[in-house]
């Protein structure tokens, strides 16, 4: 199959001060008809424990810029992962391609590629749609789950800010993403956050991940994606036997606290989250807090402590 796609100017990406993580690129995913995947690889490749940190929608992985020190230090690794039409990876220009299946399909790849082990895979927003179908079907790689502001969806609805947001990212001409994610964070994104988050757009033409994303969240019966969450419900609840992290930011409408204590309630032996207060719906902006937080609970904190 043939894709055409986009590919950001490298030099959009020149300005990212909070962000001093060097890109790795594979363009030979099976399927993929060589596009470029861009993913954040740091810490030892080498360390017992990988930390699969997935972004959601319309961020990147300068989403965890704030998470990934706190991991490395600890002695662990990271790789975050841009999602194709995101970031710093290609970007398939009709909206037709951007599918539940290709972008599941996508990481499983990637994480086969990398034959990334003893996995904590920490996911928000779109990163835990994805990616919280994943360990049901690569058994054994996967051993503990930090999981923020996100669901597993099988065709049973969602909240009503879901709705608004699905039909607000239809009706507007241009999603204006920068200016979405300031407004959400507040006083944690500064004007260099604001150009990062728009350095993968240079104009409309790059963002049809963007526009499409919100109207292929598997809500109702029949979507693609509805059987992977229904098959990821049973595996969390019934089948997971890995340690589990919730950070909820409470001042999101659509993906906030009821949301959250339902999947909490799904994944076997969660316990009580961490609440965030003053965090919105990208939760990772308040990260450094939640990531060491997170390494305590999983006994993680140090490397002397890795299991």
């Amino acid at each position: 199959m043939s894709i055409e796609r986009l590919r950001t100017p490298e030099e959009r990406f020149s300005l990212l001060p909070g962000f001093p993580f060097p890109p790795n690129y594979i363009d030979s995913l099976e399927g993929y008809d060589k596009m470029r995947m861009a993913y954040i690889d740091e810490g030892e490749p080498d360390a017992e424990t990988t930390f699969l940190c997935l972004h959601g929608e319309p961020t990147w992985s300068y989403l965890y810029r704030k998470m990934i020190p706190v991991f490395t230090e600890a002695g662990h690794r990271v790789v975050a992962p841009d999602l194709f039409g995101f970031g710093r990876s290609d970007k398939p220009v009709s909206d037709d391609v951007y599918t539940f299946d290709f972008h599941r399909n996508s990481l499983m790849h990637l994480i086969e590629h990398l034959d990334l082990k003893n996995i904590t895979l920490v996911c928000q927003d779109w990163g835990g749609l994805l990616g919280l179908t994943l360990p049901m079907d690569m058994t054994g790689r996967f051993t503990r789950l930090l999981v923020m502001n996100t669901a597993i969806a099988a065709g049973d609805g969602a909240s009503e800010g879901f709705y608004h947001w699905r039909d607000f990212s239809v009706g507007v001409p241009e999603i204006p993403v920068g200016g979405l994610i300031a407004n959400d964070a507040r006083s944690e994104v500064n004007l260099f956050d604001i150009v990062a988050y728009d350095a993968p757009y240079p104009d409309n033409r790059y963002k049809a991940g963007v526009r499409r994303f919100p109207s292929i969240v598997p809500v109702e019966p029949g979507m693609e994606g509805v059987e992977l969450g229904l098959r990821a419900r049973k595996f969390w609840s019934k089948s997971w036997d890995g340690d589990s992290f919730m950070a909820i930011g409470m001042r999101d409408a659509v993906l906030g606290e009821n949301v959250m204590e339902m999947l909490r309630s799904t994944i076997k032996n969660c316990p009580e989250p961490l609440k965030v207060k003053e965090a919105g719906h990208f939760v990772q902006e308040y990260g450094k807090e939640i990531a060491e937080k997170a390494l305590t609970h999983f006994k993680l904190a140090s490397p002397a402590t890795v299991s």
